[in-house]
């Protein structure tokens, strides 16, 4: 019998092992995440997470009310949910502490998509190492240290580096309205 869509939450269909896009929205989207301190919590914590549920991580950007990732799977797909839920408890959890408000709601939900074809993953990077300039929150993302662009730059062959920043990505369909 196929799953039917619930329409008030985007659903998660993770069910084959591939490369993923993830994006995480915090509540209301506010700024919660609005400090050095607080933006370097949230990527150590991402890539620990990720490393340790056996994601490996390809591209990611984290901003003060948002975070994008792409990210290639384990043979079992379906733990992109455990990821996300353990990343968004622990940085809440700590957001929380730092801030002096326990209880309070960080995250609101977060949106996946498989990417199946390689000009589709390849805009993807690009579009998640460039999203804080995106945002104007730098001109230049290698000048943006929570985002990939700089690792990309310093460990990514030449020539891979210009075929991903080629690919344009003004039609690319990524929530992101924050």
């Amino acid at each position: 019998m196929p799953r039917s869509d619930w329409p008030h939450a985007p659903l998660h269909r993770i069910d084959q092992h591939g490369a993923y896009m993830v994006t995480g929205g915090t509540y209301r989207k506010e700024p919660f995440f609005d400090t050095d301190a607080k933006l370097d919590m949230v990527l150590d914590t991402l890539l620990e997470v990720a490393g340790g549920c056996e994601w490996q991580l390809q591209a990611w950007a984290v901003m003060a009310n948002h975070c994008h990732f792409v990210a290639v799977s384990p043979d079992d797909a379906a733990t992109l949910g455990r990821l996300v839920a353990k990343f968004h408890m622990l940085t809440a959890k700590v957001a929380n502490q730092m801030d002096g408000m326990p209880g309070r709601r960080v995250w609101y939900q977060y949106w996946d998509s498989r990417i199946t074809y390689e000009r589709s993953y390849l805009a993807r990077l690009h579009y998640v190492h460039t999203n804080p300039v995106h945002h104007g929150v730098v001109p230049v993302a290698t000048a943006y240290r929570w985002c990939s662009a700089g690792w990309f730059e310093r460990t990514a062959d030449r020539a891979f580096r210009r075929t991903v920043d080629s690919f344009k990505v003004d039609r690319l369909s990524v929530v992101d309205d924050f």
